[in-house]
C-alpha cells in the first residue's frame, strides 16, 4: 500500500527529532575544533562515522580526496537525491560561515530519511555526500568534473544565514587568478638604470584594472592584493605578483571578461619591459543556476514550516555548489540561525553557530530538506518540471 507524503513525512521527521541531539553534538564539536579547507580530517570523519552508525554505506575517503565521503542508501528504481555536506572553517575566527551547523543540517536530514528507506516505504536512492574545502578549492568542483552530480534529479544544501531567509540564492562565477611577473633585479641606487622593476609591472597592472572598472557590467567584481613586492628597499624586484578574485554573474561573461584582462596584463609587462604568467591559484566556481520548479517548492515547504523567508539582496559572492547547479537540478536556500544581524565570516557569527536559537534552525532545516527530498522521491510531475527548467537553464545561459 502507497503511503502519503504526509505519513512519509511524520515518520521522517520522528527519526529526525529522535536523533537531532546526535546532530547538534556534531555541530558543536566542529565549532569547538574547527578545520580548514583540505584539513578537516576530524570533521568529515565524525559525519561519515555517524552515517555509518545509521546504516549507510560510506565511501570514505572518496574520489581520492582525504577529507571528502559518499554516504549511500539505496531501495530499487527511483529518484536520486543528494544531501550535501560542508564542514571547513576559516583561518583564525573558525565556523565564521557555519559549515559546523548547516553540515550538521544534511547528516541528520538522512538520517531521518534513512528508515523510509530502509523499510521499503519510498523507492530510490539518497546520496550525503561530504564536501570538503568549500572555502577555497571547492571539492564539489572536482566531484562535478567526474561525474558525482551527473545522474541525480536534485543536489541540495541549506546554508546558514543570519537573520533572514531565502530560497533563491545567486552566486557569482569566479576565477582566482594569479599574475606573476619578471623582470630584472639591479642596485636601486647604484644603477637602477640597469634593472627591470617587476612591481611596477604590477602597480601598473591595478591601475590598468581600475580603469576597466568603468568599462564592465556593474554586478562584476574585480578584487585583488600584492602577494609577492620584492625582497628588499635597495633592489630593483625581480619578481612580484598579485592574486585577483574575478567575478560575474554568468560563466560566459567571466570568460569575456578574463580575456580582456590577460591582454591588460601583457600591456603592463610590456609597458614595463617585464614578463608575465597568468594561472589559477584556486578551483574555478561556476554561477548558481536558478530553478524556479525547485524553488518554488521549497518555498512552499519553508513557509509551511514557519519560516519568514526575506526577498533576495542580489547576488552573494561564489560557491562552488554553482558548479553542481551546471550538472544537476540543484538547491541552496539559506536559513536564518539568530533574531540579530548577523554578517558571515565574522567573530559573531562563529560565536552565534552553538546557540539554542542555532541549535533550533539546525532542526528546521532538517526538516526542510527531508520535505524536499520527499517531494522528488514521490512527485513524478515535479521530478520532470525540475528537469525541465535545469535544462532550460543549462543550455539557455547567455553572455549576460
Amino acid at each position: 500500500m502507497e503511503i502519503s507524503y504526509e505519513r512519509l513525512v511524520s515518520k521522517a521527521e520522528d527519526a529526525v527529532d529522535r536523533y537531532s541531539g546526535e546532530a547538534v553534538a556534531l555541530s558543536d564539536y566542529l565549532a569547538e575544533h574547527p578545520e580548514v579547507s583540505e584539513r578537516e580530517f576530524q570533521s568529515s570523519k565524525r559525519h561519515a562515522e555517524l552515517l555509518r552508525r545509521h546504516g549507510f554505506e560510506v565511501e570514505y575517503p572518496f574520489l581520492d580526496i582525504p577529507t571528502a565521503f559518499c554516504a549511500k542508501k539505496s531501495n530499487g528504481e527511483g529518484a536520486k537525491v543528494a544531501l550535501l555536506v560542508e564542514y571547513d572553517a576559516l583561518p583564525e575566527i573558525g565556523h565564521a560561515c557555519g559549515h559546523c551547523l548547516h553540515g550538521a543540517m544534511s547528516t541528520l536530514a538522512g538520517i531521518g530519511l534513512a528508515p523510509l528507506l530502509d523499510e521499503g516505504d519510498i523507492k530510490g536512492t539518497l546520496f550525503v555526500i561530504g564536501t570538503p574545502a568549500e572555502e577555497t578549492n571547492g571539492a564539489k568542483v572536482t566531484m562535478a568534473e567526474k561525474g558525482v552530480f551527473d545522474d541525480l534529479d536534485l543536489a541540495v544544501m541549506i546554508h546558514s544565514s543570519g537573520n533572514k531567509s531565502y530560497v533563491r540564492y545567486r552566486s557569482l562565477a569566479m576565477d582566482a587568478m594569479e599574475f606573476s611577473f619578471k623582470g630584472k633585479p639591479a642596485h636601486a641606487a647604484s644603477c637602477p638604470w640597469e634593472g627591470r622593476n617587476a612591481l611596477n609591472g604590477v602597480q601598473l597592472f591595478f591601475h590598468a584594472l581600475d580603469m576597466l572598472r568603468q568599462h564592465i557590467r556593474s554586478e562584476a567584481r574585480m578584487h585583488g592584493i600584492i602577494h609577492r613586492g620584492g625582497d628588499a628597499p635597495n633592489i630593483v624586484p625581480e619578481a612580484a605578483a598579485c592574486r585577483f578574485y574575478f567575478r560575474a554573474p554568468t560563466r560566459a561573461y567571466l570568460d569575456h571578461l578574463v580575456e580582456r584582462i590577460r591582454k591588460i596584463s601583457l600591456g603592463a609587462a610590456m609597458a614595463t619591459e617585464t614578463e608575465v604568467e597568468m594561472k589559477n591559484f584556486e578551483f574555478s566556481f561556476d554561477n548558481m543556476l536558478s530553478n524556479e520548479a525547485a524553488e518554488s517548492k521549497m518555498e512552499e515547504i519553508m513557509k509551511g514550516l514557519g519560516i519568514e523567508i526575506s526577498e533576495e539582496e542580489g547576488y552573494e559572492g561564489s560557491s562552488d555548489m554553482g558548479n553542481v547547479s551546471h550538472r544537476c537540478p540543484a538547491l541552496q536556500p539559506k536559513l536564518a540561525i539568530s533574531d540579530e544581524p548577523l554578517v558571515t565570516h565574522s567573530r559573531e557569527f562563529a560565536e552565534a553557530v552553538t546557540t539554542s536559537r542555532a541549535h533550533e534552525a539546525l532542526i528546521l532545516g532538517s526538516r526542510a530538506l527531508v520535505r524536499m527530498a520527499l517531494a522528488i522521491y514521490c512527485d513524478g510531475d515535479l521530478r520532470r518540471a525540475v528537469r525541465e527548467d535545469f535544462e532550460r537553464a543549462k543550455h539557455g545561459e547567455e553572455l549576460f
